[in-house]
């Protein structure tokens, strides 16, 4: 793989890692698409995504790093900032914990279904398919949404919803932040606070994917079976994480006063796209 098309790939991570879109659609599809225009682009495999992964996981963490030491430290039993109300610190010890049980879904499929998805989820057709069906979902759940309840304001129940509409993103397709915030919509959350909540509950599970397959990654490229320089490997997760970056400031700001429904629009076009160049002979191909 060459360096600009693993700087093209991690511009689409940092993109659509934090936008409604799917990142994973994406990783796979770019390159399908630019073979079925007759020009050759690698599709690099998932040991690459996880290593993209990481960029969008550094990213998540700086931007939210203030609230992470913050959740931690009070859902660990301390008391900080030491100024802080009582009804704040319980406030973030709840979230903390919330987060944790959240999280517990997403592993629990990852671990029973990562080779099933490796093997038989990454071709176009499915992908294009859940394009489709998670932007109606996403587009059910702003309409039904009573946008009425903040972050402090979430619950247990919540948590195990939006937890669940996670590991269903493992797919690729559906999109993390697409099924996470559709599912906090339709807990009656705010769109910013549905999206916030999304961020932080990706942490842990971008970083545990990441300790699981980081080693293999760098195992694999010291035996030579990944033709991908470390440097370039390097300057990839470096673009993630700023673009990333970018995209979480951006995203937030953005659902304060408009809807996904931008986002609706271009998944299902996108889908029905892929679905075109899949089954008809458009000759594109040379």
């Amino acid at each position: 793989m060459l360096l600009w098309q693993a700087i093209v790939l991690a511009v689409i991570q940092g993109l659509a890692e934090f936008l409604p879109i799917s990142s994973s659609a994406h990783l796979i599809l770019v390159p399908w698409l630019a073979g079925k225009f007759g020009h050759p682009f690698p599709d690099p495999g998932m040991a690459f995504d996880v290593a993209l992964h990481v960029g969008t996981l550094i990213a998540v963490v700086l931007y939210f790093i203030r609230d992470w030491v913050q959740l931690v430290l009070c859902g660990l039993g301390f008391r900080f900032p030491s100024g802080a109300s009582e009804n704040e610190i319980q406030m973030h010890k709840r979230l903390f914990w919330y987060i944790v049980i959240a999280t517990i879904p997403g592993g629990i499929v990852g671990f029973l279904f990562e080779h099933y998805i490796d093997e038989h989820m990454r071709s176009p057709v499915p992908i294009a398919c859940l394009m489709i069906v998670v932007a109606l979902i996403m587009w059910y759940a702003e309409y039904s949404s009573r946008l009425d309840r903040h972050l402090d304001q979430t619950t247990l129940p919540d948590a195990i919803v939006i937890g669940t509409a996670q590991a269903a993103a493992l797919f690729p397709g559906v999109s993390r932040s697409g099924a996470t915030i559709s599912a906090g919509l339709f807990r009656g959350m705010t769109r910013e606070a549905a999206a916030r909540f999304s961020f932080l509950l990706s942490t842990p599970l971008i970083a545990g994917a990441a300790l699981k397959e980081v080693p293999k990654l760098l195992k694999a490229h010291q035996a030579g079976a990944i033709d991908i320089p470390l440097s370039t490997l390097g300057i990839s997760v470096a673009v993630s994480a700023v673009v990333g970056f970018a995209v979480i400031a951006f995203l937030l700001q953005y659902l304060q006063t408009r809807t996904l429904k931008i986002f609706i629009y271009y998944r299902i076009a996108f889908g029905i796209v892929i679905l075109l160049l899949a089954f008809l002979p458009l000759g594109f191909a040379r």
